[in-house]
């Protein structure tokens, strides 16, 4: 298993816009067979830093989920929107493995 890390740069006055963007994310990415871990807008701190992060099986599912995702009429129309808005100003990906596996138990304070 991977997990893919987007960070974005996004226009700090457009994060509704992004807020939108990411919920259509919401629906699209699982449909299209990513285990998606959220997308997060800033709250405190950086204005324009947010993130996109899900897991896959592999670089080979992830390419045939790429693939599903360009083929979706939501992830079609999302896309679109990105590029008519230009909310987002700078995309960088990174696939990451966790590697602390198996974690223990919570423990409660």
């Amino acid at each position: 298993m991977i997990t893919c890390f987007i960070r974005y740069e996004i226009d700090p006055f457009k994060r509704g816009q992004f807020a939108d963007y990411a919920k259509a994310w919401g629906q699209a990415i699982p449909r299209c067979g990513a285990d998606l871990i959220g997308y997060f807008a800033p709250h405190e701190g950086s204005s324009t830093t947010a993130y996109g992060v899900y897991s896959i099986e592999s670089l080979a599912a992830y390419e045939a989920y790429r693939a599903r995702l360009a083929e979706d009429p939501l992830g079609r129309e999302n896309y679109a929107f990105a590029s008519r808005e230009r909310f987002i100003l700078k995309e960088d990906r990174i696939f990451l493995r966790n590697v602390s596996l198996p974690h223990g138990p919570k423990v409660s304070p």
